[in-house]
């Protein structure tokens, strides 16, 4: 989710989910310590509990780095162990990782002895084609005895020759098998399951299998799944919002990002852009909030304009009709 999951993306997610844990595009260990450290870690307290990303190899940077996402308030650190990517093969760190369990191990340690909350770890369920459980299951219980408790499980292969990162995501056969079996020969660890879901039904039933389900993509597109979560998985029945009142919201957040630090309105619109999706209007909808040449107007006078073209969709559907 590099580049999708910042933090007015959170801020916007917090609005559909108040208890959804949310995590972080993934930042690399040298990019927090010879980079900038508030453009890479500042967040929104209204988006907690929030998970700190990181992609690194190195047990002494990694825990500089850990000790860093701590002091700004993080809930959680999570070791990326599933990226695909040739940019994060050539840093050594990612999916290749798992070839080297005992690094791992070395690293997440370094993280456990620094920080007060819990350091997880997201893999796939493999790497290229070689599909034993046998590899997966070892390099789970070698990083399990570092201190790791929580295993987030991308139920892909993670292919490093011959696939784009894209290709990755759905290529690779889905095998939630792999994670199931995992809790099973791992009760006492925290599994959650990863890759290609896309609905509340299958979250439910996967519930049934590990203790935790994370989305991504589908998630982001289709972002108001998320307001049935608080009622459905953790029995808070709170009146989910109506994506009118999401979007009042969310301009009055650009209000406020411009007010702060002079944020302009369309870096944070982009992610909203799934909110009324599968609605009469929504790609009018969705046309108005990309359209460049309203970059100039303030937010309310766009946000004025998306609703007219919606509206007028309507008529139009019901003229047609």
């Amino acid at each position: 989710m590099m580049d999708w999951t910042d933090r007015h993306c959170r801020y916007f997610h917090r609005l559909l989910t108040r208890h959804t844990r949310l995590y972080t595009e993934m930042v690399t260990t040298g990019a927090l310590l010879h980079g900038d450290v508030a453009r890479h870690l500042r967040f929104n307290v209204e988006e907690q509990p929030l998970a700190l990303q990181l992609g690194g190899s190195e047990p002494a940077d990694l825990a500089r780095a850990a000790r860093m996402g701590v002091q700004w308030g993080y809930d959680e650190i999570n070791l990326n162990c599933g990226c695909p990517s040739e940019r994060v093969q050539r840093g050594a760190f990612g999916a290749c990782l798992m070839n080297e369990p005992a690094l791992v191990a070395d690293c997440v340690k370094a993280m456990v002895d620094v920080v007060d909350v819990p350091v997880t770890v997201k893999h796939r369920i493999g790497i290229d084609k070689n599909e034993d459980y046998g590899f997966m299951r070892d390099f789970v219980g070698t990083v399990a005895q570092a201190g790791c408790e929580v295993f987030i499980v991308h139920a892909r292969n993670a292919w490093l020759q011959g696939l784009s990162p894209k290709e990755n995501r759905e290529v690779p056969p889905l095998r939630y098998d792999m994670a199931y079996r995992l809790k099973q020969d791992f009760p006492s660890l925290q599994i959650v399951v990863n890759g290609g879901i896309t609905n509340n039904t299958d979250i439910a039933t996967h519930l049934q299998q590990v203790d935790g389900v994370m989305l991504g993509r589908e998630a982001y597109y289709r972002p108001w799944l998320m307001t049935a979560w608080d009622a459905q998985f953790y029995g808070d029945a709170h009146t989910p919002p109506v994506p009118e009142a999401v979007e009042e919201a969310m301009v009055r957040y650009m209000e406020r990002a411009y007010a702060e630090d002079a944020c302009p309105w369309y870096a944070i619109a982009r992610h909203m852009l799934g909110l009324y999706h599968g609605r009469r209007g929504a790609r009018l909808w969705r046309q108005v909030w990309s359209d460049h040449r309203l970059k100039p107007l303030p937010p309310r006078e766009v946000l004025a304009r998306a609703r007219a073209a919606m509206a007028q969709a309507a008529v139009l559907a019901d003229h047609a009709a």
